[in-house]
C-alpha cells in the first residue's frame, strides 16, 4: 500500500507526495515516484506515514507560529501574509529552506535558530484566533467570512488572482519541472 497526496489546486500545484506505509516496499514507492515524474509532477518520497506527511507538516509548523504571533498581538493577519508572501516565501520560488541555508551560510542560520527556537510557539492545540473563528462559524470564503470578509465578487476576484499568481509561478519554474512523459533513469 502506498499513498499519493496531491495539493490543491491539484491541476496547478506540481508537488505530489508518495507516502510509504509500514509494510510498503521501497521499490514500489520508487516506481510510483518515477511514474509521477513522467506525468510532469514533482514527487517527493515520504518514507514514513505520519500525520500530515511532509509538506503539510511544514506548512502547519509555519501556520502555528503565524497564528501564535497574531494571538500575541505581534502582527495582523495581513502583515503575517505579507511577511510570508513578499519575504521568505518569495525566495522559496528559488530555493527551499535547506538550499536557502547553504546560500546564506549555515552558521548564520544556526546562530539565529539558537536565538529564536526557545521562543517559538510550541502549542499542542490550534491557536485562539483560529479556534475562535471556527467556533463562530467563520470558515473563510465558504461562509463569507474568516479572517477576511468575502462576497461572491471578492471571492471570484481572489480566486482569479490566486490562479494567475500560481500560473506565473509555474512559468518561472518551468525549466525546473520535469517534462510530461520523460523517462526517468533509475
Amino acid at each position: 500500500m502506498l499513498g499519493l497526496h496531491f495539493f490543491m489546486p491539484a491541476h496547478l500545484t506540481p508537488l505530489v507526495e508518495v507516502v510509504c506505509g509500514q509494510a510498503s516496499h521501497l521499490e514500489c514507492a520508487q516506481n510510483l515516484h518515477a511514474f509521477m515524474r513522467q506525468c510532469g509532477m514533482v514527487p517527493v518520497l515520504v518514507k514514513k506515514d505520519l500525520p500530515g506527511f511532509l509538506a503539510n507538516r511544514l506548512q502547519h509548523a509555519l501556520a502555528r507560529e503565524a497564528f501564535a504571533l497574531i494571538d500575541a498581538g505581534v502582527a495582523t493577519p495581513e502583515d503575517v501574509d505579507a511577511a510570508v508572501r513578499f519575504g521568505f516565501g518569495f525566495r522559496f520560488l528559488a530555493a527551499g529552506p535547506v538550499l536557502q541555508r547553504d546560500h546564506a551560510g549555515l552558521e548564520v542560520h544556526c546562530a539565529a535558530g539558537a536565538t529564536m527556537y526557545p521562543s517559538l510557539a510550541a502549542n499542542t492545540v490550534p491557536s485562539q484566533c483560529l479556534a475562535q473563528k471556527v467556533a463562530e462559524g467563520k470558515f473563510g470564503m465558504k461562509t463569507g467570512e474568516g479572517f477576511f470578509k468575502w462576497t461572491p465578487e471578492t471571492i471570484a476576484q481572489e480566486r482569479q488572482r490566486y490562479q494567475n499568481t500560481l500560473l506565473a509561478g509555474l512559468d518561472l519554474l518551468k525549466s525546473e519541472l520535469p517534462p510530461v512523459g520523460d523517462a526517468v533513469e533509475q
